[in-house]
């Protein structure tokens, strides 16, 4: 797909959304998302109009300290949890695949199919985790949801249905616990409010008066809450 000034268009996804809205991957490739029938030369006319922030935030991505690599699997590698870093060690005679205890330990048995295997951990404790922090928040607001889903979202930390379902990425328990409780807060005050609107930020506000310090930690180091 075309590209300018060295920007590679991941993809177009197009829906009934009613605006264009660019978005820069963890890779500093592009992802357009555009209303149905919207034309390409539109859609250029708009990626061009905007050369400018997309260079920024590609330079911003591409000078991020530590680089988020792809993990590796092996001894002493780290991996976060609830905003911590926790080394990994590959062990023998192990039941469990992978087993957490101030440290986390991998069965060698397992390491093939290893990052499934994390990835299967940090959805049974994020659910954990998220729940017991969804059920206290909604008891302290008077917001009641239906139930929660952990799922393996890459683009969105969370979501909320019109049935009241409360959706979370796996990977947001990786994140520290003030991280997880502004999400869980964003997602339930849509219950109520489902746009972004000025009334929907004042809510947010009111219950979590620094939700602009903790959503600048999710937007300037989540792309490390991966494997």
């Amino acid at each position: 797909m075309r590209s300018i000034v060295d920007i590679e268009i991941e993809k177009i996804v197009f829906s009934k959304r009613k605006t264009t809205a660019l978005e820069m991957t963890q890779n500093a490739t592009l992802v357009i998302k555009a209303p149905l029938n919207t034309s390409e030369y539109t859609i250029w006319k708009i990626v061009n109009k905007h050369q400018n922030w997309i260079c920024k935030k590609k330079r911003e991505i591409e000078s991020r300290e530590p680089k988020a690599l792809p993990k590796k699997f092996t001894d002493t590698e780290e991996f976060l949890f609830l905003g911590r870093y926790y080394k990994l060690y590959l062990v023998e005679d192990q039941k469990e695949a992978l087993r957490f205890q101030d440290n986390f330990y991998l069965s060698k048995s397992a390491l093939v199919r290893a990052k499934d295997v994390f990835i299967e951990w940090y959805k049974k404790a994020g659910y954990e985790k998220i729940a017991e922090r969804a059920y206290w928040w909604a008891q302290k607001t008077g917001l009641k949801f239906s139930k929660i889903n952990i799922t393996r979202a890459q683009r969105r930390w969370g979501s909320c249905s019109k049935k009241g379902t409360l959706n979370f990425s796996w990977r947001l328990v990786m994140a520290p616990l003030f991280v997880i409780d502004y999400v869980i807060v964003h997602e339930l005050v849509h219950l109520e409010e489902k746009n972004h609107g000025n009334l929907f930020w004042r809510k947010v506000e009111m219950l979590i008066p620094d939700y602009k310090d903790r959503e600048d930690w999710l937007r300037k180091n989540g792309y490390l809450l991966s494997l």
